[in-house]
């Protein structure tokens, strides 16, 4: 029995070598939204005039105009359709006194049938015209059970009398295949080419059905001239994709944070936030979209405890409502927050057969704690969401009071947008704005983060964007040749980036992509190579394990695991340039390059467009010990480990035709730099040798056991995301910081503020920290540290601001003002603790550091955080330093004050001059 789309399509047309058409009939546009539906029949123009789809247990076989179903012509045809929707032999044939002579059609095929006013038992057949609406419960409880359901019609007419504004919710036949997510059109279809696909035809991009949407849109904002979600939460963009889906609420930017959505009989509405369902001040929506989800129907109005907040407030609108803790079936709207995915079969079928739903969540916590894993297709709030066409992205957005959108933004569409952006690499023609290219990227990305196997409306999309991509051909990005981060270019980039990930061969889209990683003199291995990493992780943070090799740009890489590893959480990924460039200005590389997904089978299959040194990820607290990986397709890639790797293996290595990067490792810091930069290396071991003081010294200042747990890491990069340098694992710098990284000579002679100051960032820590005060100052007490006791630097000499007389000045200035704690940041606030160090060392720094790693209950707010600062030292020194840091600006309590006032004064503190000469 045909279970999958594309197997079901062989099914239905098994000898089917030609469409024969009959002449007269005009048959109307079908309209395809569901998860399960796939078209059977496409005309020349991409119209779908024939579709199938399942809903429950059954099918159903949906055909453009009834005339179809009298055609002996398409006999061939309407004999694999009934045998496909009759899922057990012995159950009867039915067919509807209004498609009388389809019997005969049947009977000469050899299959029995018989002329029935209504279905009869489940997993039978039934074949009915779309303009019967008295059976309409009955059908779908029929395929709902394991019926099979025939039905043609056209709408086209019953438009021109009742209204095109009508017939996705009113025509009869809509009533009945609308549950399984396909739908009759008014829209004429046209009668010209019909070709005989080989398999699963693609679904139209092009919406057409616009009118009843635009009408929905307008209902829910009736009334409203501003839509204000400063509700206290933070909320995630939305993703509209469905056909029958529409943005209500926007930003100026197109980022969507209200939608809603036909499904089936029923209705959806959507909010980014779950917070946003609850608040007051847009009680003034929530009645409308509750009118718009009620639809005059008489069943009860059920809130969900999860939204025990909304239900007082619906009783203040006049709305009956009551709380429950699950959907049940005398609800007609149920009301609940997008956290868990227990009822979504349940909702699915609800919606579909006539209920409405509001739902309300964000997804950004929740890929926050999943790293490695797709919200779009994991997160339980899309679980449920998605076959609506409506997701909920992991990415935040600002929250505001934002007017109404105007009806050009509300007709911004994820489907519309792209046949626009189509239009413009065809043809140079398109109306396709730059905010509305930025969304599409965001959009897109999202989109093709979602499942597709299986499912053809999906499928459908991805054929598309690979037809589309590989016509146009993906420009070529590098810092001699940067894109606009508006551009269609940019746009390419990132679907195509997307694409891959998605599971689409790079083959398919990389011909010729001449970018910064590639290396035309490289082939990739057919032989699998071993590695066995280390999969201890005794950190409090995910590790990366590099693996020593590399994947070329537009190749996949194939890795075996054993089924303990495989079931032990870890993760592999392709690439470290890990930023998202997306908000830059341009771009010197496309903004997503690297990939990483779990390894959670024995083997898995993993391409990454833009090629990228491989790691396996091993998560925090692992104790698997050694593990074995094998990669085939990859290559090896120079690499150097401090007392593990031989002089005469690196030569080699080196003087071989590595990949473009490559990195140089100890038990605590791996630098990742381009290959070129490595080859004036001819022995790693004493620049690393230095790396390893450094960074015992920053351990040993920030009270942290040394070797590191997990390594820390410093990436080169063709662009970052921010400033020159940033913090973060790993560090990323520039290109033109490689060679610096690694000049033993040179870090000795003139040191290494940046690198340096960065891994100080990596050891601050909330409860000692005081942004936006100290946020780029403490660090620097590494960088001092560092280039004074590893690298015989003094800190006069370590950074031109600060030599005695740059110091003086700016202390000067800061009490001549007042000591404004506002401007109290950068080299002020490090003066501070400069100040504290040469009256008494560092011991109490380090001291301080290792306390707070224990200390339990320590203030959140700035304030406290500052006073705990006060006495904690003050304690640590045995002297009251209160005077000094009122001398600062500091906001010390008096309760603080009179806390320390026992200990010795600090008499000679250095402020006190400065004070003493303001006076």
């Amino acid at each position: 029995m045909a279970t999958t789309p594309s197997d079901a399509f062989q099914a239905l047309m098994n000898g089917v070598t030609s469409w024969d058409l009959p002449k007269g009939p005009i048959p109307s546009e079908l309209l395809l939204t569901g998860e399960a539906s796939f078209p059977v029949m496409v005309n020349g123009k991409g119209q779908v005039l024939i579709a199938a789809s399942s809903y429950g247990q059954g099918r159903l076989v949906v055909v453009s105009h009834e005339g179809y179903l009298l055609h002996a012509g398409l006999a061939p045809f309407l004999v694999n359709a009934v045998g496909w929707l009759h899922l057990s032999p012995e159950a009867p044939i039915g067919v509807h006194p209004s498609l009388e002579p389809l019997v005969n059609i049947l009977k000469d095929a050899g299959v029995e049938a018989q002329t029935v006013p209504e279905p009869g038992e489940p997993r039978g057949a039934y074949c009915m015209d779309a303009y019967n609406d008295s059976l309409t419960a009955k059908l779908i409880q029929f395929v709902k059970h394991g019926g099979g359901l025939l039905i043609g019609g056209q709408a086209w007419y019953w438009a021109s009398k009742h209204g095109c504004d009508k017939v996705l919710s009113s025509f009869p036949g809509n009533l009945v295949t609308s549950v399984a997510g396909v739908y009759f059109t008014e829209v004429y279809g046209d009668q010209g080419l019909f070709k005989v696909s080989k398999k699963v035809p693609k679904i139209p991009l092009h919406i057409r059905c616009w009118e009843e949407l635009k009408q929905d849109q307008q209902q829910l904002l009736e009334g409203i001239s501003e839509l204000d979600i400063k509700t206290g939460g933070v909320p995630s963009q939305l993703l509209v994709h469905g056909a029958l889906a529409f943005p209500v609420g926007l930003d100026a930017s197109l980022a969507c944070f209200l939608a809603a959505a036909r499904y089936g009989q029923g209705r959806v509405v959507l909010a980014a936030h779950e917070g946003m369902l609850c608040a007051p001040k847009l009680g003034h929506f929530l009645f409308n979209a509750m009118r718009w989800l009620v639809r005059g129907q008489t069943g009860k109005v059920g809130v969900n405890t999860s939204l025990k907040n909304l239900h007082p407030l619906l009783l203040e609108h006049g709305l009956e409502c009551s709380l429950v803790s699950h959907l049940t079936g005398d609800l007609s709207v149920y009301c609940c927050s997008a956290y868990s995915a227990k009822e979504a079969k349940e909702l699915h079928e609800f919606v579909a057969e006539g209920g409405g739903l509001l739902v309300g969540g964000q997804a950004w916590w929740w890929a926050s704690q999943n790293p490695g894993l797709s919200a779009l297709a994991g997160f339980p709030g899309n679980v449920i969401l998605n076959c609506f066409g409506l997701s909920i992205l992991p990415r935040t957005l600002s929250p505001g009071c934002f007017p109404v959108p105007t009806p050009e933004m509300r007709s911004y569409h994820f489907r519309k947008a792209l046949s626009e952006f189509q239009a413009m690499l065809n043809h140079g023609d398109g109306n396709l704005e730059k905010n509305c290219l930025a969304k599409l990227r965001v959009d897109g990305a999202g989109f093709l983060q979602i499942h597709a196997e299986g499912v053809p409306a999906y499928i459908s999309l991805h054929r598309f964007l690979r037809k589309m991509l590989r016509q146009s051909g993906l420009p070529a990005v590098s810092h001699k040749s940067p894109v606009a981060s508006d551009s269609c270019e940019a746009t390419m980039l990132c679907l195509a980036t997307e694409l891959v990930h998605s599971g689409t061969e790079c083959s398919q889209l990389c011909q010729g992509l001449g970018t910064w990683t590639c290396s035309s003199d490289l082939y990739p291995s057919e032989d699998p190579i071993t590695v066995e990493i280390n999969g201890t992780n005794p950190g409090d943070s995910d590790s990366w394990v590099s693996t020593g090799l590399y994947l070329l740009e537009g190749q996949n890489v194939e890795v075996c695991l054993s089924e303990t590893a495989a079931s032990a959480g870890l993760k592999i990924q392709i690439g470290c340039h890990t930023d998202d460039l997306t908000t830059a200005s341009k771009l010197s590389r496309a903004p997503v390059v690297t990939h990483r997904c779990c390894m959670d089978k024995t083997e898995r299959l993993v391409s990454c467009l833009w090629g990228g040194l491989i790691y396996i990820i091993v998560p925090k607290g692992s104790q698997l010990g050694p593990v074995p990986v094998t990669l085939q397709r990859a290559v090896p890639a120079p690499y150097y480990k401090l007392g593990k790797t031989s002089q005469e293996e690196w030569r080699s290595c080196i003087e071989g035709n590595p990949a473009p990067w490559g990195e140089l490792a100890t038990d605590n810091i791996i630098l990742t730099v381009p290959t070129t930069n490595l080859k004036s290396l001819s022995d790693p071991a004493p620049l690393l040798h230095l790396w390893d003081e450094m960074m015992q010294a920053i351990a040993s200042l920030a009270a942290q056991p040394f070797p590191f747990h997990r390594p820390e890491r410093i990436v080169a990069d063709v662009q970052i995301s921010a400033g020159w340098m940033h913090s973060g694992y790993p560090i990323m710098c520039h290109l033109q910081s490689a060679q610096e990284l690694i000049n033993e000579t040179g870090m000795r002679s003139r040191g290494l503020w940046g690198a340096i100051h960065e891994l100080g960032h990596n050891q601050q820590r909330p409860g000692w920290e005081f942004p936006p005060h100290t946020t780029e100052a403490t660090c620097n007490l590494w960088s001092v540290y560092v280039h004074e006791t590893v690298l015989g630097i003094p800190r006069a000499r370590a950074h031109p601001a600060l030599s005695p007389p740059e110091r003086k000045k700016r202390i000067k200035a800061h009490v001549q003002k007042g000591a404004p704690l506002c401007d109290w940041n950068v080299w002020t606030a490090l003066e501070t603790y400069l100040q504290l160090q040469e009256a008494f060392g560092w011991e109490p720094f380090t001291q301080l550091f290792a306390d707070y790693q224990t200390l339990p209950g320590l203030p959140k707010d700035k304030d406290g955080k500052m006073n705990l600062w006060v006495k904690k030292f003050s304690e640590a020194v045995q002297k009251n330093l209160v005077p000094f840091f009122q001398s600062w600006g500091w906001p010390v309590q008096k309760k603080v004050a009179e806390s320390l006032s026992c200990l010795p004064s600090w008499e000679e503190h250095p402020m006190r001059a400065y004070m003493d000469s303001k006076e």
